[in-house]
Protein backbone atom coordinates (compact mmCIF):
# COMPACT_ATOMS: atom_id res chain seq x y z
CA UNK A 1 0.00 0.00 0.00
CA UNK A 2 1.21 3.51 -0.80
CA UNK A 3 -0.40 4.98 2.33
CA UNK A 4 -1.04 3.16 5.58
CA UNK A 5 -2.62 3.86 8.97
CA UNK A 6 -0.77 2.30 11.88
CA UNK A 7 -2.31 2.61 15.34
CA UNK A 8 -0.60 2.12 18.69
CA UNK A 9 -1.17 3.68 22.11
CA UNK A 10 -4.11 5.71 20.74
CA UNK A 11 -1.87 7.38 18.13
CA UNK A 12 -2.57 6.84 14.45
CA UNK A 13 0.32 7.32 12.03
CA UNK A 14 -0.71 7.99 8.45
CA UNK A 15 2.43 6.94 6.61
CA UNK A 16 3.23 7.79 3.00
CA UNK A 17 5.21 4.98 1.40
CA UNK A 18 5.71 5.51 -2.32
CA UNK A 19 9.47 5.47 -2.94
CA UNK A 20 11.57 7.21 -3.82
CA UNK A 21 9.91 10.60 -3.22
CA UNK A 22 6.36 9.83 -2.04
CA UNK A 23 4.89 11.48 -5.13
CA UNK A 24 1.21 12.16 -4.56
CA UNK A 25 -0.51 10.45 -7.47
CA UNK A 26 -4.26 9.88 -7.73
CA UNK A 27 -4.08 6.58 -5.85
CA UNK A 28 -2.20 8.21 -2.95
CA UNK A 29 -4.65 11.11 -2.85
CA UNK A 30 -7.66 8.81 -2.70
CA UNK A 31 -6.05 6.61 -0.07
CA UNK A 32 -5.22 9.66 2.06
CA UNK A 33 -8.87 10.59 2.09
CA UNK A 34 -9.96 7.08 3.08
CA UNK A 35 -7.47 6.85 5.93
CA UNK A 36 -8.13 10.38 7.19
CA UNK A 37 -11.83 9.55 7.44
CA UNK A 38 -11.01 6.24 9.15
CA UNK A 39 -8.73 7.95 11.67
CA UNK A 40 -11.49 10.43 12.40
CA UNK A 41 -14.00 7.64 13.10
CA UNK A 42 -11.88 5.27 15.15
CA UNK A 43 -12.21 5.50 18.93
CA UNK A 44 -8.75 4.02 19.40
CA UNK A 45 -7.19 6.96 17.53
CA UNK A 46 -6.98 10.10 19.65
CA UNK A 47 -4.16 11.90 17.83
CA UNK A 48 -2.66 11.57 14.36
CA UNK A 49 0.83 11.84 12.86
CA UNK A 50 1.44 12.53 9.15
CA UNK A 51 4.78 10.99 8.20
CA UNK A 52 6.67 10.25 5.01
CA UNK A 53 9.60 8.36 6.44
CA UNK A 54 13.14 9.20 7.47
CA UNK A 55 14.28 10.73 4.17
CA UNK A 56 11.37 12.59 2.58
CA UNK A 57 7.91 13.79 3.52
CA UNK A 58 6.47 14.19 0.01
CA UNK A 59 8.11 15.87 -2.96
CA UNK A 60 4.82 16.84 -4.60
CA UNK A 61 2.38 15.58 -7.19
CA UNK A 62 3.15 12.92 -9.76
CA UNK A 63 4.04 15.27 -12.63
CA UNK A 64 4.10 12.53 -15.27
CA UNK A 65 0.57 11.54 -14.32
CA UNK A 66 -0.61 15.16 -14.34
CA UNK A 67 1.01 15.82 -17.71
CA UNK A 68 -1.40 13.35 -19.29
CA UNK A 69 -4.46 15.21 -18.01
CA UNK A 70 -6.21 17.80 -20.12
CA UNK A 71 -8.47 20.60 -18.91
CA UNK A 72 -11.58 18.42 -18.81
CA UNK A 73 -9.85 15.71 -16.79
CA UNK A 74 -8.48 18.21 -14.27
CA UNK A 75 -11.84 19.94 -13.85
CA UNK A 76 -13.07 16.59 -12.55
CA UNK A 77 -9.92 15.60 -10.65
CA UNK A 78 -9.20 18.93 -8.95
CA UNK A 79 -12.25 18.62 -6.71
CA UNK A 80 -11.26 15.13 -5.59
CA UNK A 81 -7.71 16.38 -5.00
CA UNK A 82 -8.88 19.17 -2.72
CA UNK A 83 -11.35 16.91 -0.95
CA UNK A 84 -8.57 14.44 -0.12
CA UNK A 85 -6.52 17.12 1.60
CA UNK A 86 -9.57 18.68 3.24
CA UNK A 87 -10.36 15.28 4.75
CA UNK A 88 -6.96 15.38 6.45
CA UNK A 89 -7.48 18.97 7.63
CA UNK A 90 -10.87 18.01 9.08
CA UNK A 91 -9.74 15.05 11.15
CA UNK A 92 -11.50 16.01 14.41
CA UNK A 93 -8.43 15.19 16.48
CA UNK A 94 -4.99 16.75 16.98
CA UNK A 95 -2.80 16.19 13.90
CA UNK A 96 0.96 16.74 13.68
CA UNK A 97 3.06 16.61 10.52
CA UNK A 98 6.50 15.03 10.98
CA UNK A 99 8.47 16.55 8.10
CA UNK A 100 11.81 15.23 6.91
CA UNK A 101 13.53 16.14 3.67
CA UNK A 102 11.39 17.58 0.90
CA UNK A 103 7.85 18.80 1.47
CA UNK A 104 7.14 20.48 -1.84
CA UNK A 105 3.96 21.28 -3.75
CA UNK A 106 1.35 18.80 -2.61
CA UNK A 107 3.73 17.67 0.13
CA UNK A 108 3.82 21.17 1.58
CA UNK A 109 0.05 21.42 1.19
CA UNK A 110 -0.36 18.16 3.10
CA UNK A 111 1.78 19.50 5.95
CA UNK A 112 -0.41 22.61 5.98
CA UNK A 113 -3.40 20.38 6.79
CA UNK A 114 -1.89 19.51 10.19
CA UNK A 115 -2.44 21.44 13.40
CA UNK A 116 1.27 21.46 14.21
CA UNK A 117 4.39 20.89 12.13
CA UNK A 118 7.67 19.46 13.41
CA UNK A 119 10.45 19.63 10.82
CA UNK A 120 13.85 18.02 10.65
CA UNK A 121 16.86 20.25 10.20
CA UNK A 122 17.16 18.75 6.70
CA UNK A 123 13.65 19.83 5.65
CA UNK A 124 12.95 21.93 2.59
CA UNK A 125 9.45 23.26 1.98
CA UNK A 126 7.87 25.19 -0.84
CA UNK A 127 5.15 25.63 -3.44
CA UNK A 128 6.98 25.28 -6.79
CA UNK A 129 3.87 24.95 -8.97
CA UNK A 130 4.51 28.33 -10.63
CA UNK A 131 7.60 26.77 -12.25
CA UNK A 132 5.21 24.43 -14.09
CA UNK A 133 2.96 27.27 -15.20
CA UNK A 134 0.46 26.39 -12.48
CA UNK A 135 -0.62 27.46 -9.00
CA UNK A 136 -1.07 25.27 -5.93
CA UNK A 137 -4.28 23.27 -6.29
CA UNK A 138 -4.61 21.31 -3.05
CA UNK A 139 -5.20 24.25 -0.72
CA UNK A 140 -1.84 26.00 -0.90
CA UNK A 141 -3.10 29.42 -1.87
CA UNK A 142 -5.58 29.33 1.01
CA UNK A 143 -3.98 27.46 3.91
CA UNK A 144 -0.51 28.91 3.37
CA UNK A 145 -1.81 32.50 3.37
CA UNK A 146 -3.80 31.86 6.53
CA UNK A 147 -0.75 30.39 8.24
CA UNK A 148 2.08 32.75 7.29
CA UNK A 149 0.16 35.78 6.00
CA UNK A 150 -0.57 36.85 2.43
CA UNK A 151 2.75 38.58 1.69
CA UNK A 152 4.92 35.64 2.69
CA UNK A 153 2.56 33.22 0.97
CA UNK A 154 2.74 35.22 -2.25
CA UNK A 155 6.53 35.29 -2.07
CA UNK A 156 6.67 31.50 -1.88
CA UNK A 157 3.94 30.94 -4.47
CA UNK A 158 5.09 33.62 -6.94
CA UNK A 159 8.75 32.51 -6.89
CA UNK A 160 8.35 28.79 -6.34
CA UNK A 161 11.45 28.91 -4.14
CA UNK A 162 12.25 26.35 -1.47
CA UNK A 163 12.83 27.37 2.14
CA UNK A 164 15.07 25.51 4.52
CA UNK A 165 13.96 24.52 7.99
CA UNK A 166 15.36 27.59 9.76
CA UNK A 167 13.54 30.03 7.46
CA UNK A 168 10.38 27.93 7.63
CA UNK A 169 10.50 28.25 11.41
CA UNK A 170 11.14 32.00 11.26
CA UNK A 171 8.11 32.68 9.05
CA UNK A 172 5.80 30.30 10.93
CA UNK A 173 5.58 27.65 8.24
CA UNK A 174 6.75 25.05 10.76
CA UNK A 175 6.46 25.15 14.54
CA UNK A 176 9.57 23.30 15.68
CA UNK A 177 12.87 22.23 14.13
CA UNK A 178 14.72 19.20 15.50
CA UNK A 179 17.51 16.93 14.26
CA UNK A 180 16.21 14.91 11.33
CA UNK A 181 16.67 11.62 13.16
CA UNK A 182 14.37 12.81 15.97
CA UNK A 183 11.42 14.06 13.90
CA UNK A 184 9.11 11.09 14.33
CA UNK A 185 10.02 10.64 17.99
CA UNK A 186 9.25 14.30 18.70
CA UNK A 187 5.99 14.11 16.76
CA UNK A 188 4.99 11.04 18.70
CA UNK A 189 5.72 12.76 22.01
CA UNK A 190 3.48 15.69 20.96
CA UNK A 191 0.72 13.33 19.89
CA UNK A 192 1.03 11.16 23.01
CA UNK A 193 0.51 14.11 25.31
CA UNK A 194 -2.70 15.11 23.53
CA UNK A 195 -3.92 11.54 23.15
CA UNK A 196 -4.29 11.52 26.94
CA UNK A 197 -6.40 14.69 26.92
CA UNK A 198 -10.18 15.21 26.82
CA UNK A 199 -11.18 14.11 23.32
CA UNK A 200 -14.36 16.18 23.04
CA UNK A 201 -12.73 19.36 24.35
CA UNK A 202 -9.84 18.94 21.91
CA UNK A 203 -12.30 18.46 19.08
CA UNK A 204 -14.21 21.56 20.19
CA UNK A 205 -11.01 23.60 20.39
CA UNK A 206 -9.90 22.53 16.91
CA UNK A 207 -13.25 23.22 15.29
CA UNK A 208 -13.64 26.56 17.07
CA UNK A 209 -10.26 27.80 15.84
CA UNK A 210 -10.57 26.44 12.30
CA UNK A 211 -14.18 27.47 11.73
CA UNK A 212 -13.61 30.83 13.37
CA UNK A 213 -10.75 31.66 11.01
CA UNK A 214 -13.14 31.27 8.08
CA UNK A 215 -15.69 33.79 9.30
CA UNK A 216 -16.10 37.13 11.08
CA UNK A 217 -15.28 37.46 14.76
CA UNK A 218 -18.89 37.65 15.94
CA UNK A 219 -19.73 34.38 14.23
CA UNK A 220 -16.50 32.91 15.55
CA UNK A 221 -17.44 33.89 19.09
CA UNK A 222 -20.82 32.23 18.63
CA UNK A 223 -19.09 29.02 17.54
CA UNK A 224 -16.85 29.21 20.59
CA UNK A 225 -19.75 29.93 22.94
CA UNK A 226 -21.80 27.02 21.68
CA UNK A 227 -18.95 24.56 22.01
CA UNK A 228 -18.00 25.94 25.45
CA UNK A 229 -21.51 25.53 26.80
CA UNK A 230 -21.94 22.14 25.16
CA UNK A 231 -18.89 20.73 26.91
CA UNK A 232 -20.68 21.18 30.23
CA UNK A 233 -22.72 18.12 29.26
CA UNK A 234 -19.65 15.88 29.01
CA UNK A 235 -18.11 13.44 31.45
CA UNK A 236 -14.68 14.88 30.66
CA UNK A 237 -15.75 18.28 31.96
CA UNK A 238 -17.05 16.70 35.18
CA UNK A 239 -13.89 14.67 35.59
CA UNK A 240 -11.60 17.62 34.89
CA UNK A 241 -13.31 20.02 37.28
CA UNK A 242 -13.65 17.44 40.03
CA UNK A 243 -9.95 16.62 39.79
CA UNK A 244 -9.05 20.31 39.87
CA UNK A 245 -11.08 20.93 43.02
CA UNK A 246 -9.93 17.79 44.84
CA UNK A 247 -6.34 17.41 43.65
CA UNK A 248 -5.25 20.65 42.02
CA UNK A 249 -4.62 21.59 38.36
CA UNK A 250 -3.25 19.28 35.70
CA UNK A 251 -3.93 15.93 37.40
CA UNK A 252 -7.14 14.82 35.71
CA UNK A 253 -7.14 11.51 33.86
CA UNK A 254 -9.51 11.40 30.90
CA UNK A 255 -11.03 8.29 29.39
Amino acid sequence: MTVTLEVSDNIGTIRLDRPPMNALDVAVQDRLRELAEEAGRRDDVRAVILYGGEKVFAAGADIKEMQEMDHTAMVVRSRALQESFTAVARIPKPVVAAVTGYALGGGCELALCADFRIAGDNAKLGQPEILLGLIPGAGGTQRLARLVGPSRAKDLIFTGRQVKADEALAIGLVDRVVPAAEVYEQARAWAARLAEGPALALRAAKESVDAGLETDIDTGLTIERNWFAGLFATEDRERGMRSFVEEGPGKAEFL
